[in-house]
Formats: C-alpha cells, sequence, structure tokens
C-alpha cells in the first residue's frame, strides 16, 4: 500500500510515464544532471536551476537529479528535497523527472517519499550501501520499495547488483517496476534479460561513458542510454546520438576515436573521475556546478589541462565532422 501517496498512481499514470520515457528516449540522450556546491561545499540552489534550465533547454529524453552523477550519496535529506523540488520546477512538466534513490530500502524509502512529495515522475533504485545479497535478497530489496511508493521504478544493476533472468522476471511483474538501466556491460546476459522482460519493459545502457558500448547495446535491443557528457558537452552528446541514429559510421567512429575513448582513459586515471571529471569540465564551459564532496577530489592540474585540450577537440569534431546541410537541388 501507498500510504502517503499524495495523487492517486494507477497502472494507466505508468504506462503514461513508460510511454513518455520511451518517446524521449528514442529522440535524445537521458540528462543526470550535476548537484551544484559553492566553494564551500555548500548546495548552491540558484547556480543548479541555472545549470538544470540549461539542461532542459538541450532536448534531453528524461532528466535524472541526484543519482551518480548529482552526488546521490553526498546529499542529505534536505538538500536532496531542494534538488528534487528545483529540477521539476526548472523542467516544468516538459520531460519526465525520474530521481534517484538508494542505501538500504528503508532509507530508499524516505528518499522515495521526499522525491515523490516533491513532484517526481520516477525512481531510480542505485545500488544498496557496502554488502553483496543473493538474489533473494536483490529482489526482495526491491520489492519492499516498490510496496512503498506509487512512482514508477527503474532498477540500476550495477556493482554488487547483477539480476539473474528469474530474478527479473520477480521484479519486472511487481506493478510499479517498468524498467532497468545496466551498467555491468555483460552483454550475453543482458540479452537474455531483455528476451526474458515483458513486453514494454525498458532497458537503457549506464554503463560509464555509455556512448563507447552504444553500439553493442543497442545490437542486443538496448539502443537507450544515459549520457555523462551531455552534462558537460550537450553538441557532443548530440552529435554523437544523430551519428548513430543515422547510421553515420565515420561519424561515429571519429567521435570514439578522437574524444570518448581519450576521456575514458583521462577518466581511468584516478578513482571517482567519473563524476570529477565532468564536473571540472562543465565548470570549464562556464556551467554553476562547483567542486565535488569529498569523499571525490577535483582533478589534478595536470589532468585538468588535459582534460581542457580534450574538451576543445570534441568541440572541434562537432564542428568539422557535421553533415552537409541538404539543399533543395540535392533532395530530388
Amino acid at each position: 500500500m501507498c500510504g502517503w501517496h499524495l495523487r492517486t498512481e494507477t497502472e494507466e499514470c505508468h504506462d503514461d510515464l513508460v510511454a513518455r520515457l520511451r518517446e524521449g528516449m528514442a529522440g535524445g540522450v537521458l540528462s543526470f544532471p550535476l548537484t551544484s556546491f559553492d566553494d564551500g561545499g555548500v548546495l548552491d540552489l540558484d547556480g543548479f536551476r541555472a545549470y538544470v534550465a540549461a539542461q532542459v533547454a538541450t532536448g534531453p529524453g528524461a532528466v535524472f537529479p541526484a543519482c551518480g552523477t548529482g552526488e546521490f550519496f553526498s546529499l542529505d535529506e534536505d538538500e536532496y528535497r531542494q534538488v528534487v523540488t528545483a529540477t521539476v520546477e526548472e523542467t516544468a512538466g516538459r520531460v519526465p523527472v525520474v530521481a534517484g534513490i538508494g542505501y538500504g530500502w528503508a532509507q530508499a524509502v524516505r528518499f522515495a517519499r521526499i522525491a515523490e512529495e516533491a513532484g517526481a515522475d520516477a525512481l531510480l533504485v542505485l545500488p544498496h550501501y557496502l554488502v553483496r545479497g543473493p538474489q533473494s535478497g536483490l529482489v526482495a530489496q526491491v520489492e519492499e520499495i516498490a510496496a512503498r511508493t506509487c512512482l514508477p521504478l527503474i532498477v540500476y544493476q550495477r556493482d554488487q547488483v547483477a539480476f539473474t533472468v528469474d530474478s527479473l522476471r520477480r521484479i519486472a511483474a511487481l506493478p510499479n517496476v517498468v524498467g532497468l538501466k545496466d551498467g555491468h556491460s555483460d552483454l550475453d546476459q543482458l540479452q537474455r534479460l531483455t528476451l526474458a522482460a515483458p513486453d514494454g519493459f525498458l532497458f537503457f545502457n549506464g554503463a560509464a561513458t555509455a556512448e563507447v558500448q552504444a553500439r553493442a547495446y543497442a545490437a542486443v535491443g538496448v539502443p537507450a542510454y544515459s549520457s555523462a557528457v551531455h552534462a558537460f558537452a550537450p553538441e557532443i552528446a548530440a552529435a554523437f546520438f544523430a551519428a548513430l541514429r543515422d547510421g553515420d559510421t565515420a561519424r561515429v567512429d571519429r567521435l570514439l576515436r578522437e574524444f570518448y575513448i581519450p576521456f575514458v582513459e583521462l577518466r581511468d586515471r584516478v578513482p571517482g573521475y567519473g563524476v570529477s571529471l565532468v564536473k571540472a569540465a562543465a565548470r570549464l564551459r562556464g556551467r554553476p556546478v562547483g567542486p565535488v564532496r569529498a569523499p571525490l577530489a577535483d582533478p589534478t592540474p595536470a589532468d585538468l589541462a588535459d582534460l581542457e585540450r580534450l574538451l576543445a577537440t570534441g568541440l572541434d569534431l562537432v564542428s568539422e565532422t557535421a553533415p552537409a546541410p541538404v539543399t533543395a537541388g540535392a533532395a530530388r
């Protein structure tokens, strides 16, 4: 039972949300906004609002506040409420808002309640904290959360969370579990999961720097993906998405070779750079996102210089590889 729901959620409502997400995922990448802090590590809500407004203006398929890129793990409940509320207000219904929740199920439910009250459309269930559990425990974690919120749930499998086919069937049978985000990149297992899931169940690629594996995921029926690059260079993310959608292999290859793979190599130098580099790149673009919070650390001066050069390369590639406009004569 949804003991505190503010609005009646029905399966029809869930179906509408799934349809909106599916449409958005087909037309653009998924935005995972950074959370803005000032130099003292205090939440900068004005900076965050400006940043989210800029992200929404680029036309993402959906916005996922307070997730991994948004440093969910460093937010207290009041900050979380402010972040989700601000996102809902800045999106103003233009795209779905899917808020991150996590830790053990009891704490995840507390965040779910806050997100529901703030007006989020759905929830992304981040991997639980610290311990590994058996499949029965992984399923029970989702069941406990699903029983206590009316919002649709997308479950994120990565690190210590990996579902078997039987477990996927069990969580997909829950009325408000509507999708799975995959961060393992085990394409053999992912294919098995997609074939076992009910019709209409959502899947998307949540691998780190997902573009590098986007073609492989698409080959097993999972074309949608989240993009960390969108958080700082939506032009590059959009160019890659369009090239992949249009089958422009040469452009995809060049973006991968000259920007995305070097970015992954830079990201892998230091633990936590998957967020720290993204935030540093956004600052280089003039976005008001501030530093990361501990235990993350901002890039070293040498790595920041490499990031700045790589960012310039990526932006140049967008203009250099842009398809030529089609003239009226050429269209005949």
